[in-house]
């Protein structure tokens, strides 16, 4: 084994763990506080934070990963992760909104700081002329995170009926806590710090393709999360009348899904880069929400539209979000990848913020139906950014 795929190993299950562990912490939180009243916008609410600071992490953390190495950003990311899982383990009566919030917080920087360390890493383990290589190892690496995030929505809604919200808290911290200690030993020193000194103002990326490539991140991801985050689950469990096991299963095997097409996205979208295949998948994913809001909206079966709409739409979106993953390691610098990964990752938490607060207020002020449309126009127009990306040739791997 080389030493490029053991550290492609370590990096790999640095972020599977920490991305049950996240899983099974965003639902949680869904499912706790939806019992205990919470309506759907001061749901989405108590997520602000995590998604705001993903913004800031990803923008601050791509520089931070250029200086210190990501092995350390990786490692930090893992240990805010700790002490956001113990800030919720505290008695009941201190669980109060603004507590949650900055659980939350800490948790969307953590999260942020070792995806970027992660995607970056992998760049640097690949030579430049290796771009089938590159384009498939970051397909694995994307998929196999969204399908064990699945596990950890499954996970989760399990913990939650068997330990109770406390019980469940400590169990994930403890986990990750073996697992941190492990990586303290085991990740590279210095991987991706910069050979030159990288400047505080290069953190805004100076490249027109991942300006553009960033900006139809943004607008993807909102399209997911306007109606996913909030809206659906709550939809399920106070309109089909699913209990909590059922939500988290469901919502478990779509994501568990979403990860598997990720990683076989290159057999899908062939080995092609540049603006042919974004922008078509772009087209094609901004049907499935419109054609599911009139299959709503016609009084068709919720359960039969809802269940297969959903189906497709996160094949699309799979394929959409792991050759968007692609084309930012291969637009990216080779020294101070971090900083263009970044920046890139960065829209991609704006564009969560975005989803999550349309996601709560739309669904409670308009319903679910509503949700859906702004999904399609959100998808349309990363469609249409997806134009001004440059031509590129066909890959080999």
């Amino acid at each position: 084994m080389t030493a490029a795929i053991r550290q492609y190993l370590v990096i790999t299950g640095n972020y599977w763990a920490f991305t049950l562990t996240d899983g099974a912490l965003r639902m949680l939180v869904v499912l706790h506080f939806h019992q205990l009243g919470y309506s759907p916008l001061e749901i989405a609410l108590l997520f602000i934070f995590y998604e705001f600071f993903g913004v800031v992490t990803n923008l601050v953390g791509g520089y931070l990963g250029a200086r210190m190495g990501l092995n350390r950003t990786m490692n930090i990311g893992l240990f805010l992760q700790i002490v956001a899982l113990a800030m919720l383990a505290v008695p009941a009566a201190m669980l109060t909104v603004p507590w949650v919030m900055a659980a939350q917080a800490l948790s969307g920087i953590a999260k942020d700081l070792n995806k970027m360390s992660a995607k970056s890493g992998i760049k640097l383990l690949v030579p430049d002329e290796q771009q089938g290589t590159l384009y498939q190892w970051v397909a694995i690496l994307t998929g196999s995170k969204n399908t064990l995030k699945g596990v950890g929505f499954f996970l989760g809604g399990v913990l939650l009926m068997a330990a109770g919200f406390k019980g469940a808290i400590i169990i994930m911290a403890v986990a990750l806590g073996a697992v941190w200690l492990a990586s303290l030993f085991l990740l590279g020193q210095d991987l991706g710090k910069s050979k030159a000194k990288s400047k505080f103002s290069e953190i805004l990326s100076k490249s027109r393709a991942i300006n553009v490539l960033s900006a139809a991140r943004m607008f993807l991801f909102g399209a997911r999360d306007v109606w996913f985050v909030v809206a659906l689950p709550v939809y399920l469990h106070t309109v089909f009348g699913w209990d909590f096991w059922k939500v988290g299963g469901f919502m478990a095997t779509w994501i568990i899904g979403y990860g598997f097409i990720q990683t076989i996205a290159p057999r899908i979208t062939g080995n092609m880069e540049g603006k042919q295949p974004a922008v078509f998948w772009a087209a094609a994913l901004a049907l499935v929400p419109a054609a599911i809001a009139i299959g709503l909206t016609a009084g068709w079966s919720p359960q039969f539209v809802i269940v297969g709409g959903l189906l497709l739409f996160g094949v699309l979106f799979a394929v959409n979000s792991s050759l968007h993953s692609y084309l930012i390691v291969s637009y990216a610098r080779g020294d101070g990848v971090s900083l263009d990964v970044g920046f890139y990752y960065m829209s991609n938490a704006a564009g969560r913020l975005l989803g999550t607060i349309l996601s709560g207020w739309v669904y409670q002020a308009y319903g679910l139906e509503v949700c859906l449309w702004i999904s399609s126009g959100l998808v349309v127009t990363a469609a249409l950014l997806s134009l001004m990306l440059p031509e590129r040739r066909p890959v080999t791997a």
